[in-house]
């Protein structure tokens, strides 16, 4: 599989997202979108796109939101999937609806040559906090932007904000060891959680008007699927399945009757609903 060329800090996060990693989130995008789908709503509300405007969508992974935000500034707008995800943009370009003004990208944001000032609106759902130099990264895609452009993204908050995630993390650290901790700052999913972070960082690249908003939602890990359903989730994608990779079998089994036991309280039903939280943050070019 061929790589794209990127910032030379960027690599190890361009080699995890077009390796197995990538492909597994290729393989669940229906029922990631079913997860992910109020959040998406949240954006594009938030972001409030317009007819005829043309929109670049960052770390569009498998190009739901891409979809979304071409369904809106149609018919004579336009919207740029971008992505590392080799497994990802195969799985949008496979996906998206005929007819739509939209195509996708596979490039590093960092250091893509975008034409300058070419769109109106810079978006994201959950894809800007793998850069390794983030003031770079967004002093380039400032500079992709119009004078009167405009950027929202959202990203999330704490891990101890994020229970759906964490809960079934913390499950399966009864069993193994503990991962190497990731500093505040590294690339990951929770590099943004810091507020004064992200205002620093988005000021230092020129942008201006920087608001941040917090904003809480259920989570329903089981997907409509039930307690079964979300053990199987946690132990497909997330945190808790990067800590199990190399474990025996065994291990594995003793991790999943955990992960049931952690998950069980908050069954309703076919749901199983544990709080997510993220920052919905917009800015203005100029």
């Amino acid at each position: 599989m061929s790589l794209p060329s990127g910032h030379e800090a960027n690599a190890d996060q361009i080699a995890y997202w077009n390796g197995p990693s990538g492909q597994r989130w290729a393989d669940r995008q229906a029922s990631q979108e079913i997860l992910l789908g109020p959040i998406a709503d949240v954006l594009i509300e938030r972001a409030a796109p317009r007819p005829g405007e043309r929109v670049l969508d960052v770390g569009c992974g498998s190009g739901a939101t891409t979809v979304a935000f071409a369904r809106a500034v149609a018919p004579n707008g336009f919207a740029l999937g971008l992505d590392v995800s080799a497994p990802m943009l195969a799985q949008a370009r496979a996906t998206a609806p005929k007819g739509l003004p939209l195509d996708f990208v596979q490039a590093d944001a960092t250091v893509h040559a975008f034409e300058p000032a070419s769109f109106d609106l810079m978006t994201s759902r959950f894809g800007v906090m793998f850069f390794s130099d983030p003031v770079a990264s967004f002093s380039n895609l400032r500079r992709a932007l119009k004078p009167s452009g405009r950027l929202a993204f959202i990203c999330w908050r704490e891990p101890r904000e994020n229970p759906w995630m964490m809960a079934p993390l913390q499950a399966v650290y009864r069993h193994v060891p503990k991962m190497p901790p990731v500093g505040p700052e590294d690339p990951g999913p929770f590099a943004f959680a810091s507020e004064e972070r992200v205002m620093r960082i988005l000021k230092d690249a020129g942008f201006a008007g920087v608001a941040m908003q917090a904003h809480n939602l259920p989570m329903d890990v089981a997907i409509g699927g039930g307690l079964e359903a979300a053990v199987e989730g946690a132990l497909q994608i997330g945190p808790a399945t990067r800590a199990l990779e190399g474990h025996p079998p065994e291990v594995r089994e003793a991790a999943r009757n955990s992960i049931r036991e952690v998950l069980a309280p908050f069954a309703r039903g076919q749901a199983v609903l544990l709080q997510g939280s993220v920052w919905i943050v917009t800015a203005r070019t100029s």
